[in-house]
């Protein structure tokens, strides 16, 4: 891959932020001779000056030091994103690529202070989101390489490309602070645009013989229909669809590189699952007569992206997500073609919860996809050997876990793949023939899903032990049970509050003076009483005192009557709940994409 041309313009790796009563100053420091950046704490406006002012004997000014600028956030007043912890976690090409480890928002409201009162409490609630914002997970930069793109699309650039700046070259789906950077890019701060791509980085080195090969992992998360598990499912109408994330698996071996991409996403058709309290909510499916089109949209968008799509659909073929299955079944025979194919693989019949081995029924099924459609391959010489002409499209449920199990099963086949075609490996060698690659290549895939459903659902990846360690242990099994058991707490009562903090950073809901705000904060009706653990606690104090007054039965016979009114009351409350599930969960409050 070629390197990053000298003539464009660095972004600074180390600065200093200042905090003025007035103002912030972001002071270069990491040998750069550019300006330094001035902040309004007023309006959040943004001018380039010379020097750092004179500090007050007075007040002395806190200092920190920050690695890159994320943005600045327009609420009801503005917030300045910026990065105070950074890890590398190894480098790409020669270029080292980092995670952020910590973000720091710093307010730029000082306007506000002579608003009304019910202004500064719709603001207090928004800029309460933006301490969901800072925890933040899985998000990676890199100061001289672009991450948005793949190796192939970064092979693909022309020249006049390659001397864009890194947010110029960047690819919008993936940029995670695209909305953040708006008011940068308008004030052009070139040295402080610093592209941010949410998803996951993993690498290892592992010695075959006398050869050294190194392996990474990126993944890449689409902001289009960006969000939590329960409440950004399927597609939007226009084809956009929930946890839509870009795959690259990367191998380099004495020059070469080898670049494989796979994609996965929540089935494309409008449908939803509310929250409601019940372990599972079932399944709606909305708009049925739009589907064909929705469904054409999004394999149009994949063929423009990557060639041929192979759609695999690991979902059950019977129960609440067999709906699902057969409608998306039957609209994807619309599109099917030469270069789209849909192939319907029911993961849970065919391999149940242990035997994950039988993927190899479903690996047989596409490997002619795969060999026909290939990856990219570069020489030493960085010139193009071989590229790939289509992806794999996989989908469960959730495309988190049944999705890793099967993609990390085709990296596998295709890693061999390439390490055959390089004369590595000999015709009938695998992986497995080798110990140390892999024990790696198995944490690898198991860090990368965990990392994916961590972002989506709040949880590691459940089957992760299979993913690990090749097969099912009985303390994977338990620990998937604790996960689910998380998943229920935080798909009911953390993700929407947590889903409004992404539609905020996302620009999917933008907060404008003119705007009816005071809706989207209050509540009304039951809503504004409703109250989950309020009703915990009345439904177990009412069991407590009917058990106490069926003690009492022995010494009065009327208690019975009391014990029964209590627990009548108990069952009561807790039907009452259950019936209005929905109002008692932590929902959403700024924007229904649909």
């Amino acid at each position: 891959m070629m390197e990053k041309e000298d003539s464009v313009q660095k972004l600074y790796t180390r600065m200093r932020l200042w905090e003025f009563p007035d103002q912030y100053v972001i002071e270069p420091t990491d040998g750069s001779s550019g300006s330094s950046l001035s902040v309004s704490r007023v309006d959040g406006s943004m001018k380039l000056i010379d020097k750092v002012p004179e500090c007050s004997t007075l007040r002395v000014p806190k200092i920190y030091t920050i690695f890159g600028v994320v943005g600045m956030l327009k609420l009801l007043g503005s917030y300045l994103l910026v990065i105070t912890e950074r890890e590398s976690v190894g480098s790409y090409s020669g270029h080292p690529i980092f995670k952020i480890s910590k973000l720091k928002v710093f307010p730029c409201d000082n306007s506000l202070k002579n608003t009304p009162p019910e202004k500064k409490k719709i603001e207090m609630e928004f800029s309460g989101l933006l301490n969901v914002a800072e925890k933040t997970s899985g998000l990676f930069f890199s100061y001289e390489t672009n991450l948005t793109l793949s190796a192939q699309r970064l092979n693909d650039l022309g020249d006049e490309s390659r001397l864009l700046p890194l947010w110029r070259q960047a690819e919008p789906r993936f940029l995670w602070n695209n909305y953040m950077l708006e008011v940068l890019i308008d004030n052009k701060l070139e040295p402080y645009l610093l592209p941010v791509v949410q998803g996951s980085f993993h690498h290892f080195q592992a010695a075959i013989g006398k050869d050294i090969i190194d392996v990474s992992l990126i993944a890449r998360r689409c902001t289009r229909r960006n969000g939590t598990r329960m409440w950004r499912r399927g597609a939007d109408p226009d084809g956009y669809v929930a946890n839509f994330v870009e795959t690259e698996q990367i191998m380099q071996f004495n020059g070469y590189t080898a670049s494989f991409v796979q994609v996965r996403g929540s089935i494309p058709l409008l449908w939803q699952q509310i929250v409601d309290l019940t372990y599972k909510p079932k399944f709606e499916l909305l708009k049925l007569e739009e589907a064909p089109r929705v469904l054409e949209r999004h394999f149009l968008d994949l063929r423009k992206k990557y060639g041929a799509v192979l759609a695999v659909d690991l979902v059950n073929k019977h129960g609440g997500e067999g709906r699902l299955c057969e409608k998306f079944g039957d609209a994807s025979q619309h599109v099917a073609g030469n270069d789209v194919r849909y192939l319907h693989f029911d993961f849970h019949h065919v391999c149940g919860h242990v035997h994950f081995d039988r993927l190899s029924i479903l690996y047989d099924q596409i490997s002619d996809f795969l060999e026909r459609n290939g990856y990219l391959l570069l020489n030493e010489k960085g010139e193009k050997m071989k590229e790939q002409l289509g992806v794999v499209r996989t989908n469960c449920i959730d495309c988190l876990d049944r999705t890793n199990v099967t993609q990390s099963m085709i990296g596998r086949n295709m890693l061999e793949y390439q390490l055959r075609r390089l004369g590595v490996f000999g015709a009938e060698e695998t992986i497995s023939s080798h110990p140390n690659l892999d024990e790696n290549f198995k944490i690898l895939w198991a860090n990368h899903g965990d990392d994916i459903s961590i972002q989506y659902s709040g949880t590691p990846a459940l089957k992760g032990d299979f993913v690990r360690f090749g097969h099912r242990t009985i303390q994977g099994i338990l620990q998937d049970g604790v996960n689910a058991l998380l998943r229920y707490y935080f798909n009911n009562f953390v993700d929407g509050t947590k889903q409004d903090a992404i539609d905020l950073l996302q620009g999917h809901y933008i907060v404008s003076v003119g705007r009816d705000t005071a809706a989207t904060s209050q509540k009304g009706g039951l809503e504004a009483i409703a109250s989950f653990p309020l009703a915990l606690g009345l439904v177990l104090t009412g069991f407590l005192f009917a058990t106490m007054s069926l003690r009492q039965v022995q010494y009065d016979f009327r208690h019975i009557f009391f014990s029964l009114m209590w627990a009548g009351i108990s069952i009561g409350i807790a039907a009452f709940v259950r019936a209005n599930g929905r109002v008692f969960c932590n929902r959403p409050r700024l924007h229904n994409p649909r």
